[in-house]
């Protein structure tokens, strides 16, 4: 009787679980997870060259307010949608030739999650996952605009991709 129950319960859990949508989760990993600390994010010390490059830019457009299509032109609008702020940050590491729309993002690099650096896309959208730290335009807790967060977010419908020579 226990194994049934057992089994139906967790049929009920899996049928439930496989309907919500998927979320970036925040998990803390001592010695590979950025700290941050009023708004800007700081690398594990430990961590590779491109991913220290890559904190530093985004903590340089963190706070930016948000524009469609800003990040995207030569010289730097001082607004940055999600793909910008993407393309900004992954350029400024040597992770990227050039600027990204958001749906573009679904084919960069290599599928799955990266050890330091992760690239969740899909058409409409795109945020970086940078040691651990979500650097997105939106679902922040704040009003839209380039922030850092360790807030989980729903992801349905992106795919995670990382950088191939990362």
């Amino acid at each position: 009787m226990f194994c049934r129950v057992a089994i139906l319960l967790a049929s009920v859990v899996l049928f439930f679980t496989g309907c919500a949508s998927p979320r970036y989760v925040y998990r803390y990993v001592p010695g590979r997870t950025a700290t941050l600390s009023d708004g800007y994010a700081s690398a594990p010390p430990a961590a590779p060259p491109q991913v220290h490059m890559a904190v530093a830019a985004a903590n340089r457009i963190a706070g930016s307010a948000y524009e469609r299509g800003g990040g995207h032109g030569a010289g730097g609008s001082g607004t940055y949608d999600c793909s910008g702020a993407t393309s900004y940050v992954l350029q400024s590491a040597g992770l990227l030739d050039e600027s990204m729309p958001s749906a573009a993002f679904r084919r960069y690099g290599r599928a799955g999650e990266g050890e330091w650096i992760s690239v969740w896309a899909r058409k409409g959208h795109a945020f970086l996952v940078i040691a651990g730290l979500r650097f997105d335009t939106g679902w922040t807790g704040q009003p839209e605009g380039v922030k850092w967060t360790t807030r989980s977010r729903p992801a349905k419908g992106h795919v995670i991709r990382h950088p191939a020579n990362l």
